[in-house]
């Protein structure tokens, strides 16, 4: 496998959303039958966008031989976020204390099924990670996606669940996950 990987910022967004988007459709809907208005290419599309409108967004995205293979993107909490606020139980202030610079949050990260079971995914987040300043990670799993496997992953992956949110009416329900941005030994 020769993958290559790229950053994006926010203004690189005209020339890859579509990319994302596209990708977004194969997997969530071909490959998983992630269907209903929540997941339709439109609300995706418009989720994106919120998201790179925020200050610090960026993303990375992995081709191999010009084909695309995935991609992840997020940006870190400002102090005024409205992140933690859809928590079923709260959690210590100190917990959700953010300033900007605190904590990133992965919004998506999607590989295509041919590069699956590979790593890739592994890589394209970590490659995303190392450009990030932020201490901390957090991201939302369905625990119901393949029978919980996905959230074993994070989980093999480092992260940690530290409660439940339902962010969208009609989102499922996550679970929350962190672990700090440079995996401990």
């Amino acid at each position: 496998m020769n993958i290559q990987f790229s950053q994006a910022s926010a203004e690189h967004l005209p020339l890859i959303k579509q990319e994302i988007v596209d990708i977004h459709v194969e997997v969530r809907h071909h490959d998983f039958g992630m269907t209903g208005d929540f997941h339709s290419a439109e609300r995706f599309a418009e989720r994106l966008e919120m998201y790179a409108s925020r200050p610090g967004w960026s993303a990375v995205l992995a081709h191999e031989d010009g084909k695309p293979v995935g991609f992840c993107f997020g940006h870190p909490l400002p102090a005024d976020t409205k992140w933690w606020s859809s928590m079923t139980t709260p959690l210590e202030p100190e917990v959700t204390r953010e300033d900007g610079k605190r904590t990133v949050a992965l919004n998506e990260i999607v590989v295509r099924r041919p590069w699956r079971g590979s790593g890739t995914a592994w890589q394209i987040h970590e490659t995303w990670l190392m450009a990030r300043p932020e201490e901390r990670v957090t991201l939302l799993v369905n625990p119901q996606a393949g029978n919980g496997a996905l959230q074993a992953n994070y989980e093999a992956w480092g992260y940690r669940k530290i409660g439940e949110q339902k962010p969208f009416p009609d989102s499922p329900l996550y679970a929350v996950m962190m672990r700090p941005t440079m995996k401990e030994s």
